[in-house]
């Protein structure tokens, strides 16, 4: 792979990193979808601290994955802060391969939509966990780019905490935020209720949420605990659409389509348990999801509405036994995966109804998995794992004559290892093979109806090395990701577009995460990707796939004084081609672009005030564009915000 240019920006942030100063404070973090000791992290994990993204303002989720954890992220195009998360590059069907899960529940969709992160706490996350690459063994479908893991708060015995939260804007933006928990001898229970608006930067992409969540536990000790938790949303939204080159260089703000609008209410109750017995960890979840949406399309021919019900159930029960074998620790993780999705929906234009259409999924996965580590004076560690995962869909739809049934069994495999052979300087390695399905919206639109798309595997391969002192980190990894079957939209087939298995396809390329502590005060972070994104057989054999920046790059200064603390983070994106240039025949790529944001807090007692501000440059740009120089969602300018918290 050509890795000239990707190395002289890489050892460009590196150069930053050479202070020395005072010491990392350690994370527990979780492993094998378990609990772990911070020496069993996942191999190559980026963690983003609670600390971290409160110093950065993120008043979501998503934001602190984009803004902290140097994750890409592409503008939604239904107003929400739910960005679509891109590991790795692969463009807009991003979201379909990287997993998110939160305390062991899987979020992302069974659908072609963004996982709703906006409705999880910001206040209650501990902290979140990134790992790049393959990783079906323990997370199954769709985890090709890896994982993103939001771990929330425990409970301590005799505890309490509170807060209220109101920031206000520019585009009428405001958000109102009350949390609290309560912990006592061996019960706990908190809520969050969360009220948020904008009219964000466009016309007509009006956006608001109210979103309740809440929970309770009980606990013994560090690895006994049952409990609950429940939450509920409501999303009311108005839909800009897109705009061609011209009407975007004109005026980014408009939109075409001003009677556009839709709604989203989501429920989900999660039940879980752990319970440690015998030397062995005992875990289960048992989620069930209720969602149902609404949206409707008018223009000069008619109305268009849409809507859909869907209900989710998961079942994660698992075990875990951490022993030692000959004096080396081990860890041995088996598990059994349910997941029953189905949807009802319909569909009409002009009063008339064109489709009536019932969609259903179940899988049943069992996973194994086991980790040694040996010669503890260098750190080694090796795991092996496997997977066996079976899917059975159906879908019909009797106004529009169209149906289907299908099973299908897929396998993944994955084999780590890392060692220390030198103080503070760590080798790893991981090989493996992930897969995903096409889901019921990809199935529904393909080009011969009725057909659905064959599974999508990724044979998967990473090497890294990773330097780290009391003061400092880096992190190199190069990869590589082999697929066959890739599913992809193509608005070319058929004249109309449709989702497709493209031609055997491949991501290379190169990361690197660096962080230094400078002083007391001063801390300096940065992420660093350069990925190619090509086809590898077919018609268009060593072109480069579409909406895949071949570089990002975001750098974060974080300053924190007496009771006050100032945080300015910047991100470049490369180029990248427009959505329907597969033959690399377009005229032109989507243009580069650099934005920056900032924020500043200060402490008085027990209230803290703080201003922020989003693309302080007023950057005119947009990442998501499906046509050559067409198809156009503008992303957002210049925004200022002025917030105040009250914790109790």
């Amino acid at each position: 792979m050509t890795v000239f240019r990707p190395c002289l920006l890489a050892a460009a942030v590196t150069l930053c990193f050479a202070a020395q100063a005072e010491d990392f404070g350690s994370v527990t973090v979780t492993g094998a979808r378990f609990e772990a000791d911070p020496a069993l992290a996942p191999i190559g994990a980026t963690i983003i601290s609670a600390d971290e993204i409160r110093r950065s303002g993120a008043s979501d989720v998503n934001a602190a994955i984009r803004k902290v954890g140097g994750v890409y992220g592409r503008q939604s195009l239904d107003g929400s802060p739910d960005f679509g998360l891109d590991l790795r590059g692969f463009g807009t069907n991003s979201s379909q391969n990287l997993v998110l899960v939160v305390d062991g529940v899987r979020l992302s969709e069974n659908e072609l939509s963004n996982a709703i992160l906006s409705t999880i706490p910001i206040d209650t996350v501990d902290h979140i966990e990134i790992t790049r690459g393959g990783a079906s063994v323990l997370y199954g479908d769709g985890a090709t780019g890896g994982v993103i893991n939001i771990v929330t708060k425990r409970p301590s015995a005799n505890s309490r905490r509170g807060s209220v939260f109101v920031e206000g804007g520019q585009f009428h933006a405001g958000e109102v935020r009350v949390s609290g928990a309560q912990a006592w001898e061996n019960f706990a229970a908190d809520a969050t209720l969360d009220h948020q608006r904008s009219d964000n930067y466009r016309d007509n992409n009006d956006f608001k949420q109210t979103h309740f969540s809440g929970g309770a536990q009980w606990f013994a000790n560090q690895f006994d605990r049952i409990g609950f938790r429940y939450e509920g949303a409501r999303q009311d939204m108005r839909f800009a659409g897109s705009l061609n080159e011209a009407q975007f260089s004109a005026n980014p703000r408009q939109t075409k389509t001003p009677d556009d609008n839709g709604s989203l209410d989501s429920d989900r109750l999660t039940v879980f348990g752990q319970y440690r017995v015998a030397g062995h960890d005992l875990a289960a979840d048992l989620s069930y999801r209720k969602k149902t949406v609404e949206a409707a399309y008018i223009s000069s021919a008619g109305a268009y509405h849409t809507t859909y019900e869907s209900k989710t159930w998961q079942f994660s029960p698992r075990v875990r036994k951490l022993g030692a074998i000959n004096g080396m620790v081990n860890e041995l993780v088996a598990g059994i995966d349910f997941m029953k999705w189905e949807r009802t929906g319909l569909a009409d234009f002009a009063g008339f109804a064109t489709s009536n259409a019932d969609a259903s999924q179940k899988s049943k996965a069992l996973y194994l998995r086991d980790e040694l580590r040996f010669d503890a004076a260098h750190e080694g560690r090796i795991s092996a794992g496997v997977r066996r995962e079976i899917f059975d869909k159906d879908f019909t739809d009797p106004l529009a004559g169209a149906g289907y049934n299908i099973v299908q069994g897929l396998n993944a495999w994955e084999l780590q290892a890392s060692y220390m052979p030198v103080t503070a300087v760590t080798v790893f390695g991981k090989l493996g093979q992930s897969y995903r399905v096409a889901n019921s919206d990809e199935n529904a639109v393909t080009p011969k109806p009725n057909k659905p798309l064959a599974a999508q595997q990724s044979h998967d391969a990473e090497l890294g090395l990773s330097y780290a002192n009391a003061v400092q980190k880096i992190t190199a990894r190069v990869f590589r990701h082999n697929l066959t079957n890739e599913i992809f939209y193509d608005p070319t087939i058929n004249g109309f577009g449709a989702n497709t298995n493209l031609d055997p396809t491949r991501r290379q390329g190169l990361e690197l995460d660096a962080e230094q502590k400078i002083d007391a005060a001063w801390a300096v972070s940065a992420h660093y990707q350069h990925v190619q994104a090509k086809f590898r057989a077919g018609a268009n054999n060593g072109k480069e796939m579409v909406l895949v920046p071949k570089n990002t790059l975001s750098a974060r200064l974080a300053w924190t004084g007496d009771g006050q603390n100032a945080d300015v983070g910047v991100q470049w994106v490369d180029q990248q081609r427009y959505g329907s240039d597969f033959t690399n025949t377009c005229s032109a790529e989507m243009p580069s672009f650099t934005t920056l944001d900032a924020r500043y807090a200060r402490q008085f007692g027990q209230w803290e005030w703080a201003v922020s501000g989003q693309n302080l440059t007023d950057k005119r740009y947009y990442s998501q564009a499906f046509g050559c120089k067409d198809g156009i969602y503008p992303s957002d300018g210049r925004q200022l915000k002025i917030s105040a918290r009250y914790e109790f």
